[in-house]
C-alpha cells in the first residue's frame, strides 16, 4: 500500500520536472510524470523484495532519486533529440 505514497510523489516531481527542463513544447505533458512513476513503482518493488521495508527512510530516498534521474536523463534525451531532428528536417526540406 505504501508504493501509492512512492508513486503519488514520483508523479508529483516528474510534474515539476516537466515544467523545468527544456524543449517543453516537444514532448507530451505525460511523459517526464509516466517515466518517473514507471521507475519509482520498479525500484520500489525491487527493494522490497531485497528486503528494505516501508520504514526505511533509504527506501523512500533511493526510490524517488531514482525516479528523478532517470526521468529527467529520458527527457532531456528525448527533447534534444527531437529538437536535432526537427532541424534536419527543416533543413532537409528547407523550411526555416
Amino acid at each position: 500500500m505504501y508504493i501509492l505514497l512512492a508513486l503519488v510523489a514520483a508523479i508529483a516531481l516528474g510534474i515539476a520536472l516537466h515544467y523545468a527542463l527544456p524543449h517543453r513544447a516537444t514532448r507530451g505533458v505525460v511523459l517526464t510524470p509516466g517515466v518517473a512513476a514507471l521507475t519509482a513503482a520498479a525500484v520500489y518493488a525491487a527493494l522490497t523484495w531485497a528486503g528494505w521495508g516501508e520504514g526505511n527512510l533509504w527506501l523512500w530516498l533511493v526510490t524517488l532519486a531514482a525516479a528523478i534521474v532517470v526521468a529527467t536523463a529520458v527527457t532531456v534525451l528525448l527533447g534534444l533529440t527531437r529538437a536535432r531532428r526537427d532541424r534536419e528536417f527543416e533543413r532537409r526540406f528547407r523550411l526555416a
